[in-house]
């Protein structure tokens, strides 16, 4: 008949008529055993207590494919293989998060999880709302745990599945893995034009009736009439015509669909006693791990951040599965650490499982890229916390706390992380919030304990209870801690004395030596390029260079100045101070000061603002911010400016030098053409301009022309744009626009002679 199995919950009225005497004889009972047992307790040995469960989380996010099923076949397997060898209960989560899939897959898996796990409990976790096929892998577990706002059902989404993908699912429930879910309650989520009835009966006569209670179809509900069955109450908890989606909190209300709600994961394993390490998605669960260590030992930076960077991926590229950070550190800069934790945070999406060692210490930025890692392993005695942004004021050099605006980025930084890690909200934000008060706290329905500040108590609704406050945090103190105090508040593993112990709680033999990454030459390259020194030898040399190119057009000096710019701003693109604005700025300052040389006369605007674009280029190139903030970053400022004005004093001095003294000098005196009228000058060589030469100068006719001119009057024989040829008198003379182009046969007027460069206005 269809959708008549049961809910059933039993009250049986016959045990109300001998309550009095069963109690008792159960105190009198409970006396005597008592008695016994304290006569027997110095002979009896007490018996080992049971090995607790073992799990695994499995996310389940966007479309099941193959690589999806492979992922949770494996865990699935590992689980099992593991569960039976040690003789535990093992527990498979799958949070389901909403998608699109084929149903073919959806097929696939769900046959998978109901068929080829038999010795596992099969959890479906489902945070958020979830409607279409992705509904099939919830069904197929063995429970369903639910947040009470998440919504789960609509299979079809209105248009009817096929008769073979119907059938399936039917069948799928009717094998009654879950006992919350029957065949009424799925056809109401298949097909929106199904009404579900939730019914409830009573069976037996007294005094032995029994209540349950029932979903059934209208045609259920008229077949269970017809039975002569009593039924004492009716309620259509899924109309006609409307999507058959039910909530967590509706479906516990009904004790249908859902077995729990919970409203995180560690809610979750609390429910089912797993321990916290089994809520972290292990990525190399069914293979060996291929460990790598890298060390965070310095301040940190931006530069440290892209070699960290370039150290995952190299790790990453060689297969490495397992990358653990071995961080002593006592902090640096809060964007360039917020960055490498989010860099360390986000490898779980490229399959590498990451593991922070804390030996000594892990303060201040450290302490936020520790956040970022899957596990934390902790000497017993290491300190982590202190994570507190401070900046210096302009009083002596002392230090203050950051206003708040500044700290925001850093506590939403702290929240992700402890989101997406599985760590206490609260305790993570105490790091960096010295007021900030955290209390442990009970889930009043799985005795959990976990850690809340005031304002995620009153979120939850009473669903915790508030108890004593933790004293390391709040009281005007960040939060610090060692390593045994952070495993007892759920911030990191059980501590380890070393790293051979780190070793075998990772599961790799202590005699396996794991690599250490190293600075390739490239890295050492650019550490020694974003130093001081270098950066002002570059910033002279590259403009001592251009000066000679300019007196000395031999194209090589030209090149030097480029790779020594190329070098500056390739070092400082790998250093992290550098991004392609800083290039593009670069670049149009060179145009801009190109179209003053070459293009147009005189020094006005584009000169200046070449040179302005060029020289805020290789500042902000030097520096993370734009504006400074702090004593650090004007102190910082003022040290690129000085490095700046002494690569040009040092290229200023150089040249003047140069201009001085290469005339003098063998090896160069050759490249330089001697003045008309200087001693030992051969009429017969190439000679200087004569109005560079001085009064020893040989005059120049045509010059000497040219110099009457100043005044004069003539026509314009060609376009002026702005060169050109212009009749004055009798001779044809080079001319140049002083101004916008002027049209052939145009008046002009001589308005300033400057050599053999005659420059022109028009006459209106």
């Amino acid at each position: 008949m269809q959708g008549t199995l049961p809910f059933r919950v039993f009250e049986s009225l016959r045990t109300r008529f001998s309550i009095g005497g069963l109690v008792v004889w159960a105190l009198s009972l409970t006396a005597s055993v008592t008695s016994l047992a304290q006569d027997a307790a110095p002979q009896a040995n007490p018996a080992a207590a049971p090995p607790g469960p073992i799990g695994q989380f499995v996310t389940i996010t966007g479309t099941v494919d193959d690589v999806v099923f492979g992922q949770v076949s494996r865990t699935g397997l590992a689980l099992q293989a593991r569960a039976q060898q040690e003789k535990r209960r093992g527990v498979l989560v799958l949070e389901i998060q909403p998608g699109s899939s084929p149903f073919h897959q959806i097929l696939g898996l769900a046959r998978f999880i109901s068929n080829e796990l038999p010795s596992l409990t099969t959890v479906a976790y489902v945070p958020q709302r979830l409607t279409g096929n992705h509904v099939v892998l919830a069904l197929a577990c063995q429970e369903i745990v639910m947040r009470p706002e998440a919504e789960l059902g609509d299979i079809s989404l209105g248009t009817p599945l096929d008769a073979d993908e119907r059938s399936f699912v039917v069948s799928l429930v009717n094998r009654r893995h879950n006992r919350k879910v029957n065949e009424a309650l799925v056809l109401g989520m298949l097909d929106r034009q199904k009404e579900v009835l939730w019914v409830q009966i009573q069976t037996g006569k007294k005094p032995n009736e029994i209540r349950e209670t029932r979903l059934v179809t209208r045609s259920g509900y008229e077949d269970l009439a017809k039975t002569g069955v009593e039924i004492l109450d009716v309620k259509t908890i899924k109309e006609i015509g409307s999507p058959g989606v039910f909530s967590g909190e509706r479906a516990r209300g009904y004790d249908i669909l859902a077995m729990h709600t919970a409203h995180s994961r560690e809610e979750v394993a609390a429910l089912y006693s797993l321990p916290r390490e089994s809520m972290r998605e292990s990525v190399v669960m069914a293979e060996a791990p291929r460990a790598i260590i890298i060390k965070i030992e310095d301040v940190i930076d931006a530069m440290l951040d892209q070699f960290i960077g370039r150290q995952i991926d190299r790790a990453v590229a060689a297969g490495k599965n397992l990358i653990i950070f071995e961080i002593d550190s006592p902090g640096g800069e809060m964007f360039a650490s917020i960055h490498i934790s989010e860099t360390i945070a986000d490898l779980s999406k490229r399959k590498v499982r990451t593991v922070a060692y804390v030996p000594k210490r892990a303060y201040s930025g450290a302490a936020i890229i520790t956040c970022g890692c899957d596990e934390i392993y902790m000497h017993p005695d290491a300190v982590w916390g202190d994570a507190g942004v401070i900046t210096e004021t302009q009083q002596g050099g002392q230090f203050e706390f950051a206003p708040q605006k500044l700290m925001e980025p850093l506590e939403r930084h702290l929240e992700n992380m402890a989101e997406k890690k599985h760590r206490p909200q609260a305790l993570l934000v105490a790091m960096m919030n010295k007021d900030l008060m955290v209390y442990t706290v009970t889930n009043k329905d799985t005795g959990a304990v976990s850690y809340m500040s005031d304002d995620e108590i009153e979120l939850a609704n009473g669903q915790w209870i508030k108890g004593a406050a933790v004293p390391e945090a709040g009281r005007n103190q960040l939060l610090t801690l060692n390593g045994r105090r952070a495993h007892d508040l759920h911030l990191a593993e059980v501590p380890v004395q070393d790293f051979d112990g780190l070793q075998a709680r990772l599961g790799i033999p202590t005699t396996e030596k794991i690599p250490l990454a190293t600075r390739t030459w490239v890295d050492s390259l650019v550490y020694h390029l974003n130093s001081g020194w270098a950066m002002a030898l570059l910033w002279a040399i590259g403009l001592l260079c251009i000066y000679l190119e300019v007196h000395f057009p031999s194209g090589f000096f030209g090149i030097i100045s480029c790779v020594c710019f190329g070098l500056f701003f390739w070092s400082h693109f790998l250093g992290g101070t550098a991004g392609w604005l800083e290039v593009v700025l670069f670049l149009m300052g060179v145009g801009c000061i190109a179209l003053e040389i070459f293009v147009i006369p005189g020094f006005g605007v584009f000169g200046v603002s070449g040179a302005i674009l060029c020289a805020f280029s290789l500042i902000l190139a030097t520096q993370t911010f734009v504006i400074p903030h702090s004593m650090d970053d004007v102190q910082q400022l003022t040290r690129t400016l000085g490095t700046l004005c002494g690569s040009v004093i040092g290229m200023v001095v150089v040249a003047a030098l140069t201009s001085r003294y290469l005339p003098a000098i063998p090896l160069f005196k050759d490249m330089i053409l001697t003045p008309p009228g200087a001693a030992g000058a051969n009429p017969s060589e190439p000679r200087l301009r004569p109005d560079l030469a001085g009064d020893k100068a040989v005059v120049n006719t045509v010059l000497e022309r040219d110099q009457n001119l100043l005044g004069r009057r003539g026509i314009s024989m060609t376009v002026l744009r702005p060169a050109g040829k212009a009749q004055i008198g009798d001779d044809y003379v080079d001319v140049v626009s002083n101004g916008p182009f002027i049209s052939v046969g145009r008046a002009i007027e001589v308005v300033e002679v400057t050599g053999n460069r005659v420059m022109v206005r028009e006459v209106v």
